[in-house]
Order: C-alpha cells, then sequence, then structure tokens
C-alpha cells in the first residue's frame, strides 16, 4: 500500500529524513529510525509484528501540515481571544514540546559531546529558556492574560471603575519587558550555538531530527512573541492610559 506521502519502498531512515515529524511515531512503536532504519516500513512492522496499516496512517497523521493565511490580521483580533489564542497555540506547544525537547537533547548530546562539544553550550542555552519561559507563561496565563481580559471588558464597556482595575492591577505588564527581553537574548544565543539551525554534512538522522525541531520551536517562539511584543501589549498599555485618564 502506498499513500500521498510514503512510498513503500521508502525506507524508515529516508521517511525521518524527509519529514522530521514522523521520528516521533517510530520511536512510539520502538523502531529504530537512525543505525538500523535502512528497512521499509512494512518490514520494521513485521520484524515487530505491528499493524502496518495503523503505523502508516499515525506517519500520515504526523505528517499533515496546517497553515494560517498569510493575510490574516491578528492585529484585528479582540485582546481576548488573541490572549486565548496565544495561550491554547503557543503556551500548549511549549508545555508540551520544551520537556520531550530537553530530554531528546540530553540523551543525544549525551552520546555526541565528544564529536561536537559546541553542543554542550547548545543544551545549556535550551535549559535555561525552558527555565524562563515555563514560569513566565505559566503566570501569562494566571495572572497577566486575565488581568488583560478585565481591562479590555472594561474598556469597551465603559466601565465608570474601568481606572480602579489599572490602578490596583496594572504591576502584571510592567515586569514583561525585561523577561521578554531576556528570552529574546537567548533565542538568538540557541540560534548561534546551533549554527542557525544547519547540521553537519555528516549528521545522523537523529541529529538531523533534533536540528529540525529545535528549528520549529525557534520558529514558533518567534511568532508568539511577535504576537505579545508588537500586538497584544502595546494595546493592552493603550487601554492602561486611555482607562487612568477617564
Amino acid at each position: 500500500m502506498e499513500n500521498l506521502h510514503i512510498k513503500s519502498k521508502q525506507t524508515v531512515s529516508d521517511i525521518v529524513r524527509s519529514d522530521y515529524r514522523t521520528a516521533d511515531v517510530f520511536r512510539k512503536h520502538n523502531i529504530n529510525f537512525c543505525c538500523s532504519g535502512e528497512v521499509t516500513v512494512q518490514e520494521a512492522c513485521d520484524i515487530r509484528d505491528i499493524d502496518y496499516l495503523k503505523v502508516l496512517q499515525e506517519l500520515e497523521d504526523a505528517m499533515r501540515t496546517i497553515t494560517l493565511p498569510n493575510s490574516l490580521q491578528f492585529s484585528s483580533w479582540k485582546m481576548d481571544f488573541l490572549a486565548d489564542y496565544i495561550s491554547n497555540v503557543h503556551h500548549a506547544y511549549l508545555y508540551s514540546s520544551l520537556p520531550n525537547l530537553e530530554l531528546r537533547l540530553e540523551a543525544f548530546i549525551n552520546g555526541h559531546k565528544k564529536k561536537y562539544p559546541a553542543l554542550v553550550q547548545l543544551q545549556e542555552t535550551f535549559i535555561e529558556l525552558a527555565r524562563v519561559l515555563i514560569p513566565h507563561c505559566k503566570q501569562e496565563d494566571e495572572v497577566i492574560f486575565p488581568y488583560i481580559k478585565q481591562i479590555d471588558a472594561a474598556y469597551r464597556r465603559k466601565e465608570p471603575y474601568g481606572n480602579l482595575f489599572v490602578r490596583t492591577l496594572r504591576k502584571p505588564l510592567s515586569c514583561v519587558g525585561g523577561i521578554h527581553d531576556e528570552i529574546s537574548e537567548l533565542l538568538q544565543e540557541l540560534r548561534m550555538n546551533a549554527n542557525q539551525f544547519n547540521y553537519p554534512n555528516q549528521a545522523c538522522t537523529n541529529h538531523q531530527v533534533i536540528y529540525h525541531m529545535l528549528r520549529e520551536f525557534h520558529d514558533d517562539l518567534v511568532q508568539h512573541m511577535h504576537l505579545e511584543n508588537n500586538i497584544l501589549y502595546p494595546q493592552a498599555r493603550k487601554i492602561e492610559e486611555e482607562l487612568l485618564n477617564n
């Protein structure tokens, strides 16, 4: 059986090299996609007595791409919807991907740091990013975003007590700038340590997968930070000022 993405004669390693997202499927079924990946999916499933069609469907699902139109105007979204979008898309992605990627980095680098000593600094930078990002995202979800929704609702309803929210609760936004500057610096350092996510020519399949995952993490965080720094927080500060002046 062949389908849109996978051909019957493709090896496991070929499939992972063509789309790194399939690595999770093979790992789930204990199918080695790196050093012992020169077998077809059918052969790998037969060896392990795994349902080939089920694995094929999981691979297709993993390779599915969801895109947003370039014409999408985030700046026109209501603030409460934008905050929910950031929380349910970008924050949710970080909560699930950071622990997984950190474990993969550790396992890979432990066995390859002699050959690629620069990876040690890459790992340290990533760990520091995770250390900063997780509590910051939780603070946004639990404190900052609810505050933004409160002042936005008060502003849109022209509530006479809206300025009281700002006077008593405006502190959440005051600490965001410094944390985001730190995240941006660490992200730049990550790019540098990963050679702009260009892996060496002799990199094994697992090495390639990790770099693809790091690029995905980087690109998602860049979009995430853009939505907050350039749209959500400037709008929130503008509302704060207008409520205080009323």
